[in-house]
């Protein structure tokens, strides 16, 4: 019997240094530096970029989810409200997210809306008037506002950048020197970026960008002088009709353009369906909402893909060499 007790007073201690040995391997380092969470991937890495190594940048988005139709999920709002900085895109890209702000119990907390600064597009009447409903009768939530893609105007991005950048001083004060620096590095190189894609795409062969997509390229478009034409509308989910799929295809047989785009992270199969229809290829453009697993591992920054962009706008456009 003595024996029997002895052997589970060892098996006790034994399970207990165990559990000690575990739990010193699972000690959560100290939080360090200005805890910030964003939506969208332009906003992430504007952070981590004015943030540097004085903030911890997250993003709600996981990798390769659409952000049209992204829902926060408990946790997601546990993160927010524990974060000494919160940013959004714009209640059209986002509009749950005034709604959660106004709950959460934080005074610390600052809130940034990104979008508060820029200028808006509306979405043309053309490319919004059949589009407002989605495939179940619901209606589309920002059909009839405003484009909220409002990153890929780069001027426009420049101003986001200044948004942010009043966040970052607004939740810590004693580092703005520091933020402001790395802002203006920011800035300059989102002007140089501007200033390529002028150049670049200044003597294309078409002015027509033909996107089999939902319409997420007008603001790039409406800058450069490009005539845009999506096949859908604002979200990601919205249902063409078979009267938009056949106009389009008369435009792009009519263009003489040799391609169609098709947008990263959404299923191409719609457009190659369209591309084979009227004779021509498929090239790729990136919005930029989110990443990929493999992209956002790579840490590829917006920069890395707004240059990609740019390689394919100029083979889609027939652009000449600058």
């Amino acid at each position: 019997m003595k024996r029997y007790i002895g052997g589970i007073v060892i098996l006790v201690l034994s399970c207990a240094a165990i559990f000690v040995a575990g739990c010193k391997k699972a000690e959560v380092k100290p939080v360090v530096g200005l805890q910030v969470v964003t939506t969208l991937f332009p906003l992430y890495d504007f952070a981590r970029a004015i943030g540097g190594d004085r903030a911890q940048v997250t993003m709600l988005l996981p990798p390769g989810v659409e952000p049209h139709t992204f829902e926060p999920k408990p946790e997601d709002m546990i993160r927010i409200s524990r974060a000494g900085l919160f940013i959004y895109t714009n209640r059209y890209m986002e509009p749950w997210a005034e709604k959660i702000i106004t709950g959460i119990d934080n005074t610390s907390l600052r809130v940034v809306n990104a979008g508060e600064k820029v200028n808006y597009r509306a979405v043309a009447r053309e490319d919004a008037h059949d589009h407002g409903q989605k495939e179940n009768g619901s209606p589309d939530h920002d059909a009839k506002g405003m484009d909220p893609h409002i990153w890929l105007d780069f001027a426009n991005a420049a101003l986001i950048v200044d948004s942010i950048l009043d966040g970052f001083i607004a939740a810590d004060p004693g580092n703005g020197d520091r933020y402001r620096r790395n802002a203006d590095i920011l800035k300059s190189d989102l002007a140089v970026l501007d200033q390529r894609y002028r150049g670049s795409l200044s003597s294309c062969a078409t002015r027509k960008l033909l996107h089999g997509g939902h319409y997420t390229f007008g603001y790039l478009a409406g800058r450069y002088g490009l005539q845009y034409h999506a096949l859908s509308g604002i979200s990601s989910d919205s249902e063409p009709s078979a009267e938009r799929m056949v106009a389009l295809v008369r435009e792009i047989r009519s263009s003489g353009s040799g391609y169609l785009f098709a947008e990263e992270l959404l299923s191409p199969r719609l457009t190659e369906t369209l591309a084979k229809e009227a004779g021509v290829g498929m090239l790729m453009l990136h919005g930029a909402h989110n990443l990929s697993r493999d992209d956002l591992s790579g840490n590829v920054t917006f920069f890395d893909l707004m240059e990609r962009n740019l390689v394919q706008l100029q083979k889609g456009l027939k652009c000449r060499a600058q």
